[in-house]
C-alpha cells in the first residue's frame, strides 16, 4: 500500500482528502505544521507528499527545500491558494514536482498523485547521491562521509549498510535483510558481521554510541535509522 503524507493547517480539508485517498487504496498520514510534517517525511519514508505552502511557522516552501537539502527524494506536490507564478516557480526551483491551485477537484488531484507516483524511483530500490542528518554528510556515489566537516576513515561496506537504513527510514530493516542485499546471497556471513558494522557506524557518526539516536536497535527485529 502506498503512503501519502497531507501536510496543510486546514484540518477540514486533511480530513476530506484522507476520507478519499483511503477509497482509493492509499495509507494516509497528517500533519497541522510544517515541522510536523517535515518530521513525518523524515520517520515514514512516505512515497508521497502533498504539501501546502502558506501555513503558520515554517512553510511548505522551506520545508520543501528542508528536505531535498537533507537528500530525499520522495515526490512532494505544493498545494497552494494562490495563482501567484512566483510561488510555482519558486517551489518547483527548490525540488517540488508539480503544484496544484486551491480550490481544486478531486479528480484532478488524483490524477496528479497517479502520474506522479508513477513517475516516482521506487522507494527501497532507489539509490541515494547525497545525505545529510546531524553534523554528517554522505556521499554515496564517492564512499565519502564527514561529521563536522571532518572526512572519515569509512568502508565500502559500511557506506551500503547506512545506505540501505537510510533508504528504508523509520522502518526495521532485519540483519537477515542487511546480510542479503550488503553481503549477497552467496556469501557466508554471520548476523554478528552485521553488529560489528552497526557499532563502527556509531562511533563514527553517533555523539554517544551507546545511547544511539540514529541507528536504532529494535529487539528481535533489526536495526531502524532515524535522522
Amino acid at each position: 500500500m502506498q503512503k501519502i503524507l497531507l501536510v496543510d493547517d486546514q484540518e477540514e480539508l486533511l480530513k476530506a482528502l484522507e476520507i478519499n485517498l483511503k477509497k482509493e487504496g492509499y495509507q494516509v498520514l497528517k500533519a497541522t505544521s510544517g515541522e510536523q510534517g517535515m518530521r513525518l517525511a523524515i520517520q515514514e519514508n512516505p512515497h508521497l507528499i502533498l504539501l501546502d505552502i502558506m501555513m503558520p511557522g515554517i512553510s511548505g516552501l522551506d520545508v520543501c527545500k528542508e528536505l531535498r537539502k537533507k537528500g530525499i527524494e520522495t515526490p512532494i506536490v505544493m498545494l497552494t491558494a494562490k495563482g501567484d507564478e512566483v510561488d510555482r516557480v519558486v517551489g518547483l526551483e527548490i525540488g517540488a514536482d508539480d503544484y496544484i491551485t486551491k480550490p481544486f477537484s478531486l479528480h484532478e488531484l488524483l490524477a496528479r498523485i497517479r502520474a506522479r507516483l508513477r513517475r516516482a524511483a521506487p522507494g527501497p530500490g532507489a539509490l541515494l547521491g547525497k545525505y545529510k542528518f546531524g553534523q554528517v554528510e554522505i556521499d554515496f556515489d564517492n564512499f565519502r562521509a564527514t561529521n563536522r566537516n571532518k572526512l572519515l576513515d569509512i568502508t565500502p561496506k559500511e557506506i551500503e549498510v547506512l545506505r540501505l537504513l537510510i533508504r528504508n527510514r523509520g522502518q526495521v530493516v532485519s540483519r537477515e535483510r542487511l546480510l542479503n542485499e550488503v553481503w549477497g546471497y552467496d556469501a557466508y556471513p554471520t548476523t554478528r558481521t552485521v553488529d560489528n558494522h552497526i557499532l563502527k557506524l556509531r562511533k563514527k557518526f553517533e555523539d554517544d554510541p551507546a545511547n544511539p539516536k540514529y541507528i536504532i536497535s529494535v529487539y528481535g527485529g533489526g536495526y531502524m535509522f532515524v535522522g
